[in-house]
């Protein structure tokens, strides 16, 4: 159980230090980077290793208690209950093609709870941040989801259009397109941000990663949304993600229980 005082010392904590990712990841936005093809053919550069080399370093000196997961050097053990788990730069792809729409994750997991997420945009100067029962700030003020209450209404996001498929979740990916108003690839981390600060309704991801989920999964909470797997549960370890606005999470279930 962490106390009011001490989580928002923590939230203040992995703000500063996802604003300083950021800085570092700002140095090799729009240049020219040589990208490197990991195992799972997703790309890496010397901006995500150098982030996160320096979210860890942040780390160890604050909390040298603190067990790190971080997606580009793996996990950091210690006995402790509490976890950073790191994205140092979620939406390589754009990053790579010069398109802001990238972030630094940055969540802690507290004996098997995420209790605050921080994701910075760098290029777009914005910013949110959540805490447990503290509510989601975006640049400072108040975030909320949108009252969209009709998915006839709503906007849905994704990343990749193709990536569904490979998934078997092309035929939802097809309904939930033609049950909402209009869908747009504004995808990665900023798609579920989009939905937390109520510019969006609805973002799907077919394929998450831990890393990718920590920061989220606070955000959207206690913005009023919800986030979970495509099975409907609230978790980081689902491997996939679905965020609403939480006014229509049962309506997007009844389309994808359809399938499944």
């Amino acid at each position: 159980m962490i106390e009011k005082d001490q989580l928002r010392q923590l939230l203040d904590f992995a703000v500063e230090a996802a604003r300083e990712a950021g800085e570092i990841v700002m140095k090799y936005f729009q240049t020219t980077l040589t990208p490197e093809q990991k195992p799972d053919r997703t790309f890496v550069t010397a901006a995500d290793r150098n982030a996160e080399e320096r979210l860890r370093a942040l780390i160890r000196q604050a909390y040298p208690d603190h067990g790190i997961l971080g997606e580009e050097f793996g996990e950091q053990q210690s006995s402790s209950d509490r976890t950073w788990i790191i994205d140092p730069l979620d939406g390589t792809a754009s990053f790579l093609h010069g398109v802001p729409l990238f972030g630094v994750l940055l969540g802690l997991e507290v004996d098997g709870e995420v209790v605050l997420g921080v994701a910075n945009f760098p290029a777009l100067g914005e910013l949110v941040s959540a805490s447990k029962e503290m509510g989601c700030f975006w640049n400072g003020r108040r975030a909320a989801v949108s009252g969209v209450d009709d998915l006839k209404e709503a906007l849905l996001l994704y990343t990749d259009g193709a990536g569904f498929e490979p998934h078997g979740r092309e035929s939802t990916f097809r309904d939930l397109t033609a049950a909402t108003r209009m869908h747009r690839s504004w995808g990665d981390c900023y798609g579920h941000i989009l939905v937390a600060t109520g510019r969006a309704e609805v973002m799907l991801d077919p394929v998450m990663n831990i890393w990718d989920c920590a920061a989220l999964l606070p955000i959207l909470l206690e913005a009023g949304g919800t986030f979970t797997d495509w099975q409907g549960r609230p978790t980081i370890r689902g491997g996939n993600a679905i965020s609403t606005n939480g006014r229509l999470f049962d309506q997007v279930m009844q389309v994808v229980k359809k399938r499944n």
